[in-house]
């Protein structure tokens, strides 16, 4: 770590999520140092200008703090993976951004001296610069080793997140909160949308906008007062 905390950021993952949280990071004053590429490396390039597309080895070998920012289904091979060929180093900080993986997840990592820490973003990442201004409203969940949990914390909040800490064992419950939430809104969106375009109304995703986004701030709104006594 540099001796005024800010860190040399390598991203894995060039999809929507790894670009903005570099980009968030950046913004907070650390340096990144590299970034996969992806199948959108000029979208990529919009979001962390010149910032050099390195492979995954390179990647590691450069970082203080490694980013996955991947598909669910291939990070336990992508952390497995890099342990085979050695490129995990001892002090070196990885974070995954997946909800329903904990720290478990990172422990070839771990194994190999990294710090392992698992911090997600609760917003529908669209992978451009508009992201940035949606984290500084939302939470985080962070899960970590206790003795290192306020440096997860800390990277949360420089992400413009307000961390809430979830248990090891209660992430899998959190990521099905995640998905039943955005899944389901979706789909009753498509499927109200569908209905007024079916009668003729143009524009529907703008005609329900101002009902949808009231009804869901009344909504959460309730859910956040406390229960009366």
């Amino acid at each position: 770590m540099r001796r005024d905390g800010r860190l040399g950021v390598g991203i894995i993952g060039a999809g929507r999520v790894g670009p903005v949280i570099g980009a968030a990071l950046g913004g907070a004053g650390h340096a990144i140092i590299g970034i996969t590429s992806g199948s959108d490396d000029d979208r990529v390039a919009g979001v962390l200008p010149d910032v050099p597309v390195l492979d995954a080895q390179e990647v590691l070998r450069r970082s203080e703090l490694v980013i996955l920012a991947v598909p669910h289904d291939e990070l336990p091979g992508l952390v497995s993976g890099l342990a085979d060929v050695g490129a995990w180093q001892p002090g070196q900080l990885v974070l995954h951004t997946d909800p329903a993986f904990g720290i478990g997840v990172l422990e070839p990592a771990q194994r190999s001296g990294a710090i392992p820490l698992a911090v997600h973003p609760a917003i529908s990442f669209t992978g451009t610069s508009i992201d940035l201004r949606q984290l500084q409203a939302s939470f985080a969940a962070v899960s970590a080793p206790g003795p290192v949990l306020p440096i997860a914390q800390a990277l949360a909040v420089e992400l413009g997140c307000e961390p809430v800490v979830i248990a090891e064992e209660d992430r899998p419950a959190y990521a099905e909160a995640i998905a039943t939430a955005s899944e389901f809104s979706r789909a009753i969106i498509g499927q109200s949308t569908s209905l007024l375009r079916r009668i003729g109304v143009e524009n529907p995703g703008g005609y329900l906008s101002a009902l949808v986004q009231s009804t869901v701030e009344t909504a959460l709104r309730e859910e956040s007062d406390p229960p009366a006594v």
